[in-house]
């Protein structure tokens, strides 16, 4: 079997490091915080070209806090796109904001950046562009709206540790940026585990209060805050991680670069990276009409796949009281539902790159 994902072959590649790591927070019973969370907040910090770095229990916590600090209430309206994971539009109800979606470009897969502008309303607070598998969305543009119109711009950089705008680190152009560190990420914790970047040291000073109850020191709650607090020993892990994400970034472009050579002429259309891109694969989705019928013969032969993500988030059941309804959207609709992820990890063998592409191929 070809898994999608593999992490256990991973935690084997640096399993010693990893094990020293744990026991030594469990030696110093810094189980909350601690040492090694606060290491990891400098070093990630130093790693996305940012002054600070909160590390968090998830990447919605981060999307959360990170609206929350930019003011973000009840009222206020949200720009983003439909095509993402539900945390992205979630993490703004959590607020009390309303989500306003911009369809997304069909080429990128990111947020259209010429269609923000018109849903700019007296309302509006904030742009949530997405950077969705790995590749970021068009932050110029993007950055260029928000500064006329006064806007804060939060990046949902959970699926793009390592990507770059322009030779500029993502999660560092915007005003904060949010990250994942859910197991299956680029950089991905033994658990739960996400952070904000910023280089505004009143949100990050408002966002380290947030996460622990609202705390300017212990049992003076000057905010009403959360218990969004990362575990002792997901910093430290985290910490050995983020030693080879540049490896393991390089790696995965390596893989995607032997899947566009090899599905050149396998009737699936591959990622276009866009000229602005550092792309770094969290995902590598191929797009056809014959979805359903790709992935389960793939299937047949044990290759995993996965659909990143089959209903856009205007039309979930969950969200129906935004108003929306099918054809609002009609990229987002139509790439839904021809996406499909194929095998994409470090590990991932030359070998089985064109077992995989050798299915596709006689698939379609």
């Amino acid at each position: 079997m070809i898994p999608f994902v593999d992490l256990k072959t991973q935690y084997l590649s640096i399993k010693e490091e990893i094990n020293t790591a744990v026991l030594k927070v469990l030696d110093s019973t810094q189980f909350i915080l601690g040492q090694e969370v606060v290491a990891f907040e400098k070093e990630f910090a130093a790693y996305c070209n940012t002054d600070y770095a909160i590390a968090l229990n998830t990447g919605t916590s981060a999307l959360h806090l990170a609206l929350l600090a930019a003011g973000i209430g009840a009222g206020d309206e949200v720009i983003t796109t439909p095509f993402t994971f539900v945390a992205t539009v979630a993490a703004i109800g959590y607020t009390g904001a309303t989500p306003v979606f911009v369809d997304i470009d069909p080429v990128s897969y990111t947020i259209d950046v010429t269609q923000i502008e018109q849903a700019i309303t007296p309302q509006t607070k904030a742009i949530l562009p997405v950077h969705l598998y790995g590749q970021p969305a068009d932050m110029q543009p993007i950055m260029e709206i928000a500064r006329r119109h006064g806007l804060t711009v939060i990046e949902d950089a959970a699926q793009a540790h390592r990507a770059e705008y322009k030779g500029q680190r993502i999660g560092s152009i915007g005003d904060i940026g949010c990250f994942s560190f859910y197991p299956g990420k680029n950089l991905g914790a033994y658990g739960e585990g996400g952070a904000i970047v910023t280089s505004n040291p009143e949100y990050a000073r408002k966002i380290t209060m947030l996460r622990d109850w609202g705390q300017e020191e212990r049992y003076h709650h000057v905010l009403k805050g959360y218990n969004y607090r990362m575990d002792g020993i997901q910093g430290a892990i985290l910490r050995v991680k983020l030693r080879y994400l540049d490896q393991w970034t390089e790696a995965r472009r390596t893989h995607a670069a032997q899947y566009d050579e090899l599905l050149a002429n396998s009737g699936v259309k591959t990622p276009t990276v866009m000229p602005y891109s550092h792309h770094v694969y969290h995902i590598y989705a191929v797009r056809t009409h014959q979805r359903e019928t790709l992935q389960n013969k793939l299937h047949e032969q044990s290759i995993q796949t996965g659909i990143h993500y089959p209903i856009p988030v205007h039309l979930q059941t969950g969200y129906a009281d935004l108003g929306y309804k099918p054809g609002d959207f009609p990229n987002s609709e139509l790439v839904a539902k021809e996406v499909l992820s194929l095998p994409m990890y470090a590990e991932l063998s030359a070998r089985q790159i064109e077992i995989v592409s050798h299915a596709v191929g006689e698939s379609v």
